[in-house]
């Protein structure tokens, strides 16, 4: 038994891999700041100690995982440095990890997450399968076969993992503060690419996917008909969402998932493509479907009274686009209502006119101050040069959240990477008092 040391435990990758070694039988424990993250629950729940940033925490004898966001001069790392330890970095650390599977690594720009917690509730139902999924979920299975895997292109960390799948999901420019442009971006995958051992699986309706390059086959999935599995005769109702699938122009089979927008229905065809790939039956496929009751932080409904709170990590403009469209299919007849907090400034500032362009297609609009980040901590704009390009829309701060009040049988959307949903909790004990005085 190996005992780690994670710093920077409460990350959402993080986390995740150190509840996989736990699971695994190893002794885990970790470090980080004080401030609660939703990150932290399923560590707490496995007894999984985390202590506060200390150098006094590394003793002989440990592995040190070390997050991404800590520098070589860490406290901890400079100790761990002195005892001689081996310091691993996460990605670094992932990638020699899964060499011990058959591994499935899901990338994109958009649906990494809740693509691999789909992946891994479908393949799991088949075959003991472990899991990292970047809400900070993680499960180890001692007799697992298959790892599945959330891939992040940012600073091309993705290119520590040589993955015997590779799911690309879409190509875009995020991370404005590293990558120059998309096609910085498309390098980036194209150099993950040819890292590829068995197969890729990719969205053949983007553009820049259909120029990927790689030494094995590449599988395109998507709603044109050229694809290789194509998902035809879609039926969308407030209940969920039914298609056909065609395997290179042949009828597969027909599928529900209780999933809402374009995106759901691609996501779930990126697994059927897979799971058809490695010949698992499309009957437990669609078992699996059924009861996918989806990941933290994206499209999590809280109801109160007769009004619908939506927490929801969109943080880009074509993710707010997408949960938008969600909002409109399960809930057509309410007023869907927009609560953004931009995610650093330098995003806000690269794609200013498409969040307004985005945000727009909501009924109501409010906007919350930009949250920086630890690399980013001001910026040359500020939420008003997002408010001037959107009409109607307002400024909400925690102390007038009673503004979100006008709005009755409504569906609030809270949107954002940050701590959104500070705004979401003290809407809902708003709601809960007035429903306690009513």
């Amino acid at each position: 038994m190996t005992f780690y040391h994670f710093t920077g435990i409460k990350g959402s990758g993080m986390s995740s891999l150190a509840q996989i070694l736990f699971d695994s039988g190893e002794q885990v424990q970790g470090s980080d700041v004080e401030t609660y993250f939703f990150t932290e629950q399923p560590l707490r729940d496995r007894n999984i100690k985390i202590l506060p940033f200390d150098e006094n925490n590394i003793q002989p004898g440990m592995t040190i995982i070390a997050g991404n966001a800590f520098p070589d001069d860490h406290p901890e790392l400079l100790r761990a440095k002195e005892l001689d330890l081996e310091i691993i970095r996460y990605h670094k650390f992932l990638g020699e990890y899964i060499k011990n599977y058959t591994s499935i690594a899901i990338t994109g720009a958009h649906g990494k997450t809740s693509t691999t917690g789909l992946m891994s509730h479908v393949i799991g139902g088949y075959m003991p399968t472990s899991y990292l999924i970047g809400d900070g979920t993680g499960t180890g299975k001692e007799d697992a076969s298959f790892f599945v895997m959330e891939a992040c292109e940012y600073r091309r960390h993705f290119l520590a993992y040589q993955p015997d799948y590779a799911v690309m999901l879409n190509i875009d420019f995020d991370h404005p503060d590293y990558f120059a442009d998309v096609e910085d971006v498309f390098s980036a995958f194209e150099q993950l690419a040819l890292q590829v051992k068995k197969a890729i699986i990719a969205c053949g309706d983007d553009e820049h996917l259909q120029k990927i390059q790689a030494n094995v086959p590449v599988v395109y999935y998507g709603f044109g008909e050229n694809n290789d599995f194509s998902a035809r005769n879609i039926e969308k109702t407030t209940e969920g969402t039914s298609f056909e699938v065609y395997v290179r122009n042949e009828f597969y089979s027909k599928f529900f998932i209780p999933l809402f927008g374009d995106h759901a229905v691609l996501n779930s065809l990126a697994v059927i493509s897979l799971c058809h790939y490695e010949d698992i039956p499309a009957q437990v496929i669609q078992e699996r479907l059924t009861t996918y009751t989806g990941v933290k932080r994206r499209f999590t409904e809280t109801k109160i009274g007769n009004n619908v709170l939506v927490d929801d990590y969109a943080h880009h403009p074509t993710e707010i686009k997408a949960t938008i469209q969600s909002a409109r299919q399960k809930y057509p007849d309410r007023p869907i209502v927009a609560i953004f907090q931009p995610h650093t400034f330098s995003r806000t500032q690269a794609f200013l006119q498409q969040f307004a362009d985005s945000l727009s297609k909501a009924d109501a609009v409010y906007l919350c101050d930009i949250f920086g980040s630890a690399r980013e901590k001001q910026g040359a704009l500020s939420i008003d040069d997002l408010g001037k390009l959107i009409e109607g829309s307002s400024i909400i701060q925690t102390e007038n959240i009673e503004l979100l009040k006008q709005y009755n049988n409504a569906v609030f959307l809270f949107m954002g990477a940050g701590d959104v949903h500070k705004y979401q909790d003290a809407f809902e004990d708003l709601l809960k008092k007035s429903e306690e005085t009513a």
